[in-house]
């Protein structure tokens, strides 16, 4: 029997999984950072994001949250689509039916799915969180670009420099913070190279908060609100660390160094509240 040749640009498929692989981390790694804490009253988003159309964090359904990092339109297409399942389920069924387990599993399968038939998989790396009664009953789920889930507790960073940013909120971390020790750690831990953190007109930060008087738990922090509670943190920890400069102190201070730069994509429909 002659030899079987191998088909001309054959590549094993142990090599397709680690070039795919290889491709969607740097993907990710050239974006900015997003966190997720836990917190006394429920659990804190908070992003680096210098678009204030696009949204890297918003509402799933009632007591369930969703961050992303990497490419937007593809992260949007998820979260579309988390949504989809969210508001069919809930009516067909029972709102409490819907939970982010649930989703983390529609999540995992729909990526592991783009990564396997795909030539390219998704840059994209979400969080699935929801809010319990009792922080015990919190979740957060992490998935990443291959569809693998990991089931998180206290914080957790993803995207950009995700280890430095990991580490830092390793150290500043601890259970029963309240929000504005919360924030003010999520912040830090996003600090720049030069150990500055993002200025504060480029956060996009927002809550589950299990005390909100609705079944919708889920509240963006801007404005007013949002540097109240950044100038809060610098006042209690006393230093100018947790919050950057407030749009006056910037004005004082000179223009941006970096100007604001939108992620990739062109429409945002997140949901506010």
């Amino acid at each position: 029997m002659p030899p079987v040749s191998m088909p001309f640009g054959y590549v094993p498929a142990e090599q397709q999984m680690r070039d795919k692989a290889d491709y969607a981390r740097k993907g990710i790694a050239r974006g900015r950072s997003s966190v997720v804490l836990q917190y006394q009253d429920g659990i804190l988003f908070v992003a680096h994001n210098a678009s204030r159309a696009l949204h890297k964090i918003s509402e799933i359904y009632d007591r369930i949250g969703f961050a992303a990092v990497g490419r937007y339109n593809e992260f949007e297409a998820l979260r579309l689509g988390g949504i989809r399942y969210a508001d069919i389920n809930g009516y067909t069924f029972h709102r409490e039916d819907v939970t982010a387990r649930g989703l983390a599993n529609l999540y995992a399968q729909n990526l592991g799915m783009i990564f396997t038939d795909s030539i390219k998989p998704y840059e994209v790396e979400i969080i699935v969180a929801e809010v319990g009664h009792t922080p015990e009953e919190d979740q957060i789920y992490r998935l990443t670009f291959d569809g693998s889930v990991a089931d998180e507790h206290g914080a957790v960073a993803m995207g950009g420099q995700a280890d430095a940013v990991a580490g830092r909120l390793k150290e500043r971390y601890r259970e029963g913070m309240s929000l504005v020790e919360a924030l003010q750690v999520g912040v830090a831990a996003l600090a720049e190279q030069d150990g500055d953190p993002p200025p504060t007109d480029q956060l996009e930060v927002a809550v589950l908060d299990r005390n909100r008087p609705t079944h919708r738990k889920f509240q963006r922090l801007t404005g007013a609100r949002l540097e109240a509670l950044l100038r809060e943190g610098r006042e209690k920890s006393g230093g100018p660390e947790g919050g950057g400069d407030t749009p006056q102190e910037k004005s004082e201070n000179g223009p941006d160094a970096a100007p604001p730069t939108a992620p990739e994509g062109d429409i945002d429909t997140g949901s506010g509240a």
